[in-house]
């Protein structure tokens, strides 16, 4: 079945049809194929319509080698007879609203820029398109999106032939059509001619608005974020609500939010700053606490700890505190954070141990890595052991 066969009227909310199959694919999914039917199927950067047949729930719908493939979430009993289909329309016209309003926006960047769209794709939230350009200015954007506005207000009628294709070089068309067979157009007379099977309304005024909501570099073209008909709607009033949650915490109108925001963030800078130098001597006193806990050895002190859920850099702090007050020390402290065991050693200059030696007969007892020098040495790996027994591998291997 083709496109022109099974293809009807976008504003079919319910038709007639009967059976004409029912199977499983591959995957155990029942579907049928029908004589004839108004749902359409994934394809051309829309989705699916979804509805019902005979009550029977329809939740994709697909086209396989020709064949439009109807899922349904449970099979018939009975296949014979006429059925009725039924479209669900707010589904329908979603898309109906978001599909034209592509065409009118990449009609719009062509106009206006020359720029092409070369990809399109539309979510269940917004819609995009891949424009064959490196950069855009919000200049640039903001002009786009106003022409393909004031398309939509003229409420220009949008067309659709299917021709031949031979007949394809009477249309200015933006690419040319993937198909050489049923070619199906969507015509915005003297502003966009496009080869495409998808659903749209009659009339540019029933798109309802387009927003550009932002873009991003991709892959060498950007990738345009936008909404059209009753999405902006559901955009602003979301956005609204937050909006308005957002001057209730922060006790300020809409106009000043901006500034009480940056005096917030500023605010947050200093009490970060001021909370990380109180950290820093918070270190200090516990490293100085450490060391009444030195155990003299031959030829050096030896401090060592076990600690649970702590960041290695406050350990490496408090070995570099302890080894800059005396040039005998030798520091061995180990963190166990989750289902990771850390280290990290110090030393002074008189002890004779090579802790990167050290470290390198250790790491591979708990399958990790890390390194350093001589004098220093930090890295981490499983918790093959507890943080105690490492610590003790530690000292029996110096």
């Amino acid at each position: 079945m083709t496109m022109k066969q099974y293809y009807q009227d976008a504003y079919t909310k319910t038709f007639q049809t009967s059976i004409q199959d029912q199977r499983q694919d591959e995957h155990g999914g029942w579907y049928v194929v029908l004589e004839e039917t108004s749902f359409y199927p994934t394809g051309g950067g829309q989705p699916h319509d979804t509805g019902t047949l005979n009550h029977h729930r329809v939740i994709n719908v697909e086209e396989v080698n020709g064949e439009i493939r109807h899922y349904i979430e449970e099979p018939f009993e009975d296949i014979s007879g006429e059925i009725e289909g039924q479209i669900d329309w707010d589904r329908r016209f979603d898309h109906m609203q978001q599909h034209a309003g592509q065409h009118i926006l990449s009609a719009a960047f062509v106009e206006a820029f020359q720029y092409e769209t070369i990809s399109f794709h539309l979510g269940k939230e917004i819609l995009t398109i891949d424009l064959d350009v490196m950069d855009i200015t919000e200049s640039e954007a903001l002009e786009a999106e106003a022409l393909a506005n004031l398309v939509i207000q003229e409420s220009r009628l949008i067309e659709t032939r299917w021709i031949t294709e031979a007949e394809l070089s009477h249309y200015p068309l933006r690419k040319q059509p993937t198909v050489t067979d049923d070619i199906r157009l969507v015509i915005i007379p003297d502003f966009d001619y496009n080869g495409c099977g998808g659903t749209h309304p009659r009339s540019t005024s029933e798109v309802g608005a387009i927003k550009i909501l932002d873009w991003e570099k991709h892959k060498g073209h950007i990738r345009l974020q936008f909404v059209c008909g009753n999405r902006v709607l559901e955009q602003l009033h979301r956005k609204h609500g937050l909006l308005r949650e957002l001057t209730g915490v922060l006790q300020a109108p809409e106009e000043n939010m901006r500034p009480v925001v940056d005096r917030l963030m500023a605010k947050q800078k200093d009490q970060e700053k001021a909370l990380k130098g109180l950290k820093e001597v918070l270190l200090t006193y516990e490293a100085e606490s450490l060391l009444g806990e030195g155990i003299l050895q031959e030829g050096h002190t030896l401090i060592k700890k076990a600690y649970a859920e702590r960041p290695i850099q406050e350990l490496q702090k408090i070995v570099q505190h302890l080894v800059s007050k005396r040039e005998d020390m030798l520091v061995l402290l180990v963190v166990q954070n989750d289902s990771k065991l850390q280290l990290v050693a110090a030393k002074g200059s008189t002890p004779s141990v090579n802790l990167r030696e050290l470290g390198q007969k250790v790491f591979p007892m708990i399958n990790g890595k890390g390194g350093g020098k001589e004098s220093f040495v930090q890295g981490g790996g499983e918790a093959l052991m507890s943080k105690e027994e490492l610590l003790e591998t530690l000292v029996q291997q110096i």
